[in-house]
């Protein structure tokens, strides 16, 4: 009996700790509800905005510019303060929040002066959560989409020259996707699936460093499938265009059965394609 009412006793306890606890949560609770309306003017606002910014402390930043637009939804320094939202979210990571903000801007201020560094940021958002060439590219895609649209809204700006620094990146990237997958149809036999892929490469993303290795795989595909003489041309323009490559020098191979300095100054078929 002494046993049970010592167990009760310890049960007791532990429920009067916990509802201690819970209402101490509570309490902190309703005291950081409280503290997180900070009316004031504009300028204090703002200005404090400004001042956590430059101390990076960046998500007390974002609560003082929205607190701007919430309280002064006419005053001048409402837009600015929702663009520097937007900004802050960024620098704290919160991308979706950013994200969100930056578009409301953009919708309801078109025109403004800092449109094109908004969409210029939104891009930005995406650019920050691309991920390995093994993972889905969505942000990628997004992020390489906001960057063109940056050059072709606002070609002049300044944002534009590193707008398209960062196309070029993504493409490349993007490339580098379509590579990682027809790479694993061809190791799987599944040439038609894996040629599809290379070709994308050259004809969408010319310029990126994977075309070299690309035009390579599709010469082993046209060989794998029997398309000897696709399989010459694409070598030979892989020979014109990237002649000191060792993905040339290694399709040279696989057409002619023999390597690139066996082959010099010899007149083959292979030549007089170019």
């Amino acid at each position: 009996m002494k046993h049970i009412q010592a167990t009760f006793a310890r049960i007791a306890t532990v429920v009067l700790l916990s509802s201690t606890l819970l209402l101490s949560a509570c309490s902190g609770d309703e005291k950081k509800e409280e503290t997180t309306y900070i009316e004031g003017s504009v300028e204090t606002l703002y200005n404090t905005g400004m001042d956590y910014l430059q101390e990076e402390n960046f998500k007390e930043a974002a609560v003082y510019f929205n607190e701007v637009e919430r309280q002064h939804p006419y005053s001048i320094w409402a837009t600015k303060a929702q663009l520097m939202a937007g900004y802050a979210y960024y620098r704290n990571r919160q991308y979706d929040d950013s994200l969100n903000t930056l578009d409301r801007f953009v919708q309801l201020h078109p025109g403004n002066r800092d449109a094109a560094y908004a969409m210029y940021l939104r891009a930005l958002c995406y650019y920050e959560q691309i991920a390995d060439v093994k993972r889905d590219q969505k942000n990628t895609e997004r992020a390489l989409d906001g960057f063109k649209e940056v050059v072709r809204r606002y070609p002049d700006s300044r944002y534009a020259r590193d707008a398209k620094e960062k196309i070029e990146l993504t493409e490349d990237h993007l490339a580098g996707k379509e590579m990682e997958v027809g790479r694993y149809y061809l190791k799987r036999g599944q040439y038609l699936a894996a040629l599809n892929r290379f070709r994308a490469v050259v004809t969408q993303y010319q310029t990126s460093t994977h075309t070299p290795e690309a035009m390579h795989r599709l010469v082993e595909c046209y060989m794998a499938l029997g398309m000897t003489d696709e399989a010459r041309r694409t070598a030979a323009v892989l020979g014109y265009n990237f002649p000191g490559s060792q993905w040339y020098i290694d399709s040279y191979a696989l057409v002619e059965g023999v390597s690139v300095e066996t082959a010099e100054g010899k007149k083959s078929s292979f030549w007089n394609w170019f």
